[in-house]
């Protein structure tokens, strides 16, 4: 099979983009690989310089690629529009994406593991996701595991999955409500996702990925993860689009390649679900919240 094409998107972080670049550059088929890199518009004139200074990085990419694609914006679309558009236009394209943020930083066999795993449930319409980034460092987790949920943090998907993909947060909120679904979709109640999908319909965040997370689970869809990191996501330093401060996401890149096997049958791992349980009980009590924001306040972090 041809590697899945992969679809970066960058604004206005110079140093996370070389990063990024840096790093993908060391995957072993990286110069087998296409990429797309979709650079947005400044949204203010203060941020014209950064975006300009971005422009001129991702042009140092060209060498280590098979085919470099740069898609500059003219005006600001905002991050959710823009990956909502690059991955609708790639994947009917391809059939299949890779899809990085700028401030994810991949282990060497990322490529390698997406692809691996593109190709393995490519006919498995029980699995629509593929998500290389694990942050729980639950020691319990195998090395891969079929779970209903769905990360954002270096990821994959098909035409066939993209399919359900459904932009109107309103509609999936009412539906997760009329099934009565939110306790699940919220790991017992341990994690607002529900409420973060309520604050995307209240125009108080712009998530596209609360969607999608919605959009498969309502459909019974489940996500190929990882127990091993392949992406650190850098994003939590207040620079991110929708990542506050803190190193509550913290992940260690695991630098060997993870096998693919297809996992038979496509159920849920619920001792996996259950570590997610754990994780998000853990991290997000009341007291684990008043710690965090505590240490904030004493380092001069104010953000989220």
């Amino acid at each position: 099979m041809p590697l899945a094409p992969i679809l970066l998107f960058v604004y206005n972080r110079p140093e996370h983009v070389k990063r990024t670049l840096a790093a993908l550059e060391q995957n072993i088929l990286a110069k087998e690989s296409e990429l797309f890199i979709y650079s947005d518009a400044a949204r203010s004139p203060q941020d014209e310089a950064s975006v300009a200074e971005v422009r001129k990085i991702i042009r140092t990419a060209l060498p280590f690629f098979k085919q470099v694609n740069i898609i500059e914006r003219e005006t600001n679309w905002g991050l959710a529009r823009s990956i909502i558009d690059g991955v609708t236009t790639q994947i009917n394209r391809y059939e299949r994406v890779i899809v990085l943020e700028d401030d994810l930083i991949v282990a060497p066999y990322f490529l390698k593991f997406m692809n691996d795993a593109l190709n393995t449930y490519q006919h498995e319409k029980k699995v629509g996701h593929i998500q290389a980034c694990d942050f729980t460092q639950d020691a319990s987790l195998p090395d891969t595991f079929l779970i209903k949920w769905t990360g954002s943090w270096g990821w994959a998907t098909w035409k066939r999955a993209w399919k359900y993909f459904n932009p109107d947060g309103k509609a999936l909120l009412e539906e997760l409500q009329r099934r009565k679904l939110t306790y699940t979709f919220d790991f017992n109640g341990k994690y607002g996702y529900t409420r973060m999908l309520r604050r995307q319909t209240e125009g108080k965040n712009n998530s596209w990925a609360i969607r999608w997370n919605a959009s498969l689970f309502l459909n019974d869809i489940l996500s190929l993860n990882v127990g091993k990191s392949l992406v650190q996501n850098e994003g939590f330093d207040g620079s991110g689009t929708n990542c506050g401060g803190g190193n509550l996401y913290a992940s260690r890149l695991w630098m060997n390649p993870i096998q693919v096997h297809r996992i038979s049958p496509a159920t849920e791992n619920l001792q996996a679900r259950n570590a997610y349980v754990r994780y998000y009980a853990r991290t997000n009590s009341f007291w684990a919240k008043a710690i965090r924001r505590i240490k904030r306040t004493l380092k001069g972090d104010f953000g989220a």
